[in-house]
C-alpha cells in the first residue's frame, strides 16, 4: 500500500474526493453549456454564509451550508421570474446577500479560524461524517443526473424547443438548481467554498478541447475531474500544500496541457 493511503485522513480524504471530481462536472458540464457558470460562484457565497451560521449555532456545518443553498437556488429561480430579461441580475443580487450575511456572521462570533477550513479546503478535518454525506447524496445526485440526462441535453442546447417538446423546463431547471446548491455544499470540504466553481468548470473546458460528441465531452469530463483531484491531493499530501489551491491548479494544469497538445497533434 502507498504511504499516502496509509494515514486515515487521507483514505477518508480521497474517498470523498472521487465523488466530488466526478460531481462537479457532471453538474458544470450543463452549467457551462447553458453559460450559468455564474451560479456556482453565487451559491458558494451563500454557503459560505451557511457555514458561519452552523458554527455559530452549533450546526454541522454541512447540514447548515446545505440549507442556506438550497433556499438561496429557490430564491434564484424566484428572481429569474421577476428579472425576466435580466437573469444574470438574480444570481449578482443574491451573491451580494451571501457575501454580506457571511460576512456579518463570522464577525459575531470570531468563527473565522473554522471558517477556513471550508473557504479553501482541508484534507485532515474531513470526517466519516463528512465521507457518509457526501457518498449519500453525491450518489443521489448522480443518480438524477443519469435520470434526467436526455433532458437537461436537449434544454442546454434550445430551451425553448425542449418546453414545445414536452418536457417540462420549469420543474427540471429548479430541480437542478437545487442540484448545483447540494453540488456545492458536498464539495466545500474537499476543495474549499471559493475553489468549488473551479472545479465545475475547468474539467469540462478542458473536455470542449477535444472535439466530438456531447457524450464523449461528458465522460472526458468526469475523466479530467478524477486526474484533477487524485493528482492535486496527492501533491498536497507530499508537498504540505492546500488541496483546494493544489486541485484546481492541478486542474489549469491539465487544460494547458491538452490545448498544447492540440495544437501540436
Amino acid at each position: 500500500m502507498p504511504e499516502i493511503l496509509t494515514y486515515g485522513f487521507m483514505q477518508r480524504a480521497f474517498l470523498a474526493g472521487i465523488v466530488v471530481a466526478v460531481l462537479c462536472p457532471a453538474i458544470g458540464i450543463f452549467l457551462t453549456l447553458r453559460r450559468l457558470s455564474l451560479i456556482g460562484d453565487t451559491l458558494s457565497h451563500v454557503a459560505l454564509a451557511g457555514v458561519a451560521g452552523g458554527i455559530l449555532g452549533g450546526i454541522y456545518p454541512i447540514y447548515s451550508a446545505l440549507i442556506a443553498t438550497v433556499l438561496a437556488a429557490l430564491a434564484v429561480e424566484q428572481l429569474r421570474k421577476t428579472y425576466a430579461h435580466y437573469a444574470e441580475l438574480s444570481l449578482s443580487v443574491m451573491m451580494s446577500f451571501g457575501v454580506g450575511l457571511a460576512t456579518v456572521l463570522i464577525s459575531l462570533g470570531g468563527a473565522g479560524a473554522q471558517v477556513s477550513s471550508y473557504l479553501f479546503g482541508s484534507v485532515t478535518l474531513v470526517t466519516r461524517q463528512d465521507v457518509w454525506s457526501i457518498w449519500l447524496l453525491g450518489g443521489a445526485i448522480l443518480f438524477l443526473v443519469m435520470m434526467l440526462y436526455r433532458s437537461l441535453f436537449f434544454m442546454a442546447f434550445d430551451e425553448t424547443a425542449a418546453l414545445l417538446a414536452g418536457i417540462p423546463v420549469k420543474s427540471i431547471n429548479l430541480l437542478f438548481t437545487i442540484m448545483v446548491a447540494i453540488t456545492i455544499s458536498l464539495s466545500m470540504r474537499i476543495v474549499g467554498i471559493l475553489l468549488v466553481s473551479s472545479l465545475m468548470v475547468l474539467p469540462v473546458a478542458t473536455a470542449l478541447q477535444i472535439r466530438g460528441s456531447f457524450r464523449k465531452t461528458f465522460f472526458f469530463s468526469l475523466l479530467f475531474g478524477l486526474l484533477s483531484v487524485v493528482i492535486g491531493l496527492t501533491i498536497s499530501f507530499y508537498a504540505s500544500l492546500a488541496p483546494g489551491g493544489t486541485i484546481v491548479l492541478t486542474s489549469l494544469g491539465i487544460l494547458m496541457a491538452v490545448s498544447g497538445l492540440k495544437r501540436w497533434i
